[in-house]
């Protein structure tokens, strides 16, 4: 028997396939544009690799996952469980249509809530001041960093398309920030004034600002989602100056993020744990050193996989399974 995790990522739908054991036996990915065009099936990339049937728990993380608050089994969740699908992160395409194929099957699924103003785990003064602060991957993410560290009280920085930033205490998720109003990622970011202005005026849609709000448009680079970080890449790698600014200010973001939340901790923090496609670069970019030339090597910084999202969920499988039930603070109900 084993146990399958899903990300539901901003650019393709990662699964990873854990043993018994614990141990991963495989994390693949299918391109959220290969999915939208009906070129891949998930369940039929799954079932390549092992029988449906030897699937004992997959545990699925879908777009913000604000319309619940704990983890749940999928048919139990309604409007599968986002309070809106348009605006910033609006779900469209790829993603929906491997929802609706594992809603199909016979797989026993659970689902991960993301982290909003309903959350119980989180600290009350996080829930005043935002309404959403991380989708679902974020709490898998969480779990494997906190599996791979033993840290229990830390931060994490998933760096990637977007960033996202959280703070654990006593092996318990208290805070983050999401990518709409906190650091710079690749491609989405906070919303500034000029954009509020934008849209307001009609000019643009809170999901278009939202999707050029990273370090992209500080470099001028527009294509599709998928394609613009290689895009700013290889204008990064080749020395190009606003590629160059755009990428050092991401950092300078990520690391005022990072600050700001070790200062609200009530606990000493650990470590930084890094992932994300970003976090766990070092060539072009060593985001690790970038981030120490503020941070000046004040906390140990452990870099974990770029595909943690996917682990880790196939870990929290396992765990419920075994008869966890909590996770990073948030409760299971079966």
């Amino acid at each position: 028997m084993v146990y399958i995790g899903m990300d539901h990522g901003t650019t393709g739908i990662s699964f990873a396939i854990l043993e018994e054991n614990g141990d991963v036996r495989e994390v693949f990915k299918i391109s959220r544009e290969d999915s939208k065009k009906g070129l891949v099936s998930a369940i039929e990339e799954i079932e390549k690799r092992v029988p449906l049937s030897d699937i004992k728990l997959m545990m699925v993380t879908y777009a913000m996952g604000d319309g619940f608050n704990t983890i749940k089994p999928m048919s139990e969740v309604k409007d599968r469980g986002i309070l809106s699908i348009g605006g910033a992160g609006k779900v469209t395409g790829g993603g929906t249509s491997v929802y609706s194929e594992i809603e199909n099957s016979d797989i026993p699924v659970l689902m991960i809530p993301g982290l909003h103003k309903d959350s119980e785990c989180l600290d009350p003064l996080f829930k005043a001041a935002y309404s959403h602060h991380a989708s679902p991957e974020k709490v898998s993410i969480s779990y494997n960093a906190y599996l791979e560290t033993g840290w229990e009280n830390m931060i994490v920085a998933d760096l990637s398309s977007n960033s996202v930033d959280l703070l654990i205490e006593n092996g318990c998720i208290k805070g983050a920030v999401d990518a709409c109003c906190g650091a710079m990622g690749i491609v989405h970011g906070p919303l500034d004034l000029e954009m509020i202005r934008d849209i307001d005026e009609g000019r643009r849609t809170a999901n278009e600002c939202f999707s050029h709000a990273g370090a992209i448009k500080i470099a001028g680079v527009d294509n599709k989602v998928a394609f613009m970080k290689q895009d700013l890449l290889d204008l990064y790698e080749k020395g190009d100056e606003k590629a160059v600014l755009a990428i050092d200010t991401m950092i300078m973001t990520v690391a005022m993020e990072i600050a700001g939340l070790i200062a609200v901790s009530h606990e000493e923090i650990e470590g930084i744990v890094l992932t994300g496609s970003m976090g766990s670069m070092k060539k072009p970019v060593d985001f690790e050193a970038g981030l120490n030339r503020y941070l000046k090597n004040k906390y140990p910084i452990r870099i974990i996989s770029s595909e943690s999202g996917a682990i880790g969920a196939a870990q929290i499988a396992k765990d419920i399974s075994e008869g966890k039930r909590e996770i990073m603070g948030i409760k299971v109900e079966l």
